[in-house]
């Protein structure tokens, strides 16, 4: 059995300065997800609140609401914070 150098903890420590703040989480099938990070562990497992689907096709996009929404870490690719006040380059929203 192996035990998790500081390398390994690395990743979930950086995630703290999230908490409670509005992501776009990238998964690794191509989806995006929006919401407040509420929760993580050490695999980056996440917890999301009030989190959406945003599904972008052509110049328009739509946000799905997925509620409290649970993400498995092997699956994130990206996980960045959204600015306040920005809005989306797409021309509209459905």
């Amino acid at each position: 059995m192996s035990w998790a150098g500081p390398e390994d903890v690395y990743l979930s420590t950086s995630l703290a300065s999230y908490l409670d703040k509005k992501l776009l989480v990238l998964l690794r099938d191509g989806r995006k997800l929006l919401g407040i990070l509420r929760s993580f562990d050490q695999f980056a497992n996440a917890v999301l609140e009030e989190a959406c689907e945003r599904v972008i096709v052509g110049e328009l996009y739509c946000d799905i609401p997925l509620g409290l929404y649970i993400i498995r870490g092997e699956n994130v690719v990206l996980i960045g914070l959204r600015e306040r006040g920005t809005s989306p380059t797409y021309d509209s929203c459905l």
